[in-house]
């Protein structure tokens, strides 16, 4: 009895079970966490480095992504599929090669889409690269791993099963399409300096991203809903 209870309590900390699924109450816990130490990243931008993305981009994006990816990489291993043949150690140590892997993708992309290449432009696109990453590849790698038919099945055919696969799923194509998004000013004349590359896709990136964990909330809300209803 005593076990029971003890396994109810395991089971409804932040809203995750021991299936391995979790609750929207539990996913919108784990997105307070992460929108927390992105301010953070700000933060200490801000008030320890006196940098932002206009003054200083480099910087201010490698505070983010570095202080972003341990969060993120330690609430989505804990999610990871099959944990009892995965531990949560193999699950972060693939979690660092998504992330780099990830960035190289998303700086192939970036550049293939019209971003400025040379030395002055290296470090911005290296950094923003990395921040995408840990948007985009980092949650579905310490989730998925190499699992082809899962990334295919949620990133391609998009058809996620679960508010885990959801979580991975919108807020990483917030990201992108934020990022799209965020570019639009850049070619434009109005001589600012927020339109250079990456600051003004960084920004759109960042609001993708959130609008991205709202939207996935409100769909695993609207499901529960109508599951509940179907039972009935």
């Amino acid at each position: 009895m005593k076990e029971a209870k003890k396994k109810k309590k395991l089971e409804t900390s932040a809203g995750v079970s021991s299936n391995g699924s979790i609750s929207a109450l539990g996913a919108l816990f784990f997105y307070l966490v992460t929108g927390l130490f992105l301010a953070v990243g700000f933060w200490v931008a801000r008030n320890k480095f006196s940098v932002d993305l206009v003054s200083d981009p480099s910087m201010t994006l490698f505070l983010l992504w570095s202080i972003e990816f341990p969060v993120v990489v330690i609430i989505y291993s804990f999610l990871r599929k099959d944990p009892e043949k995965c531990s949560c150690f193999r699950a972060i140590g693939r979690s660092i090669l998504g992330l780099i892997s990830g960035a190289f993708m998303n700086a192939l992309g970036a550049i293939a889409l019209g971003a400025p290449i040379g030395v002055q432009y290296l470090p911005k696109t290296i950094h923003w690269s990395f921040l995408m990453s840990v948007f985009t590849f980092v949650p579905a790698t310490a989730v998925f791993g190499a699992s082809l038919t899962d990334w295919h099945r949620v990133f391609a055919s998009m058809k996620p099963s679960g508010n885990i696969e959801y979580m991975i799923l919108v807020p990483a194509y917030g990201a992108i399409i934020g990022g799209w998004f965020g570019a639009w000013p850049m070619p434009l004349d109005w001589e600012r300096p927020w339109q250079e590359w990456p600051i003004c896709v960084c920004y759109g990136a960042i609001g993708g991203y959130i609008a991205g964990q709202i939207l996935s909330l409100c769909l695993m809300f609207f499901l529960r809903k109508h599951k509940n209803l179907k039972v009935a």
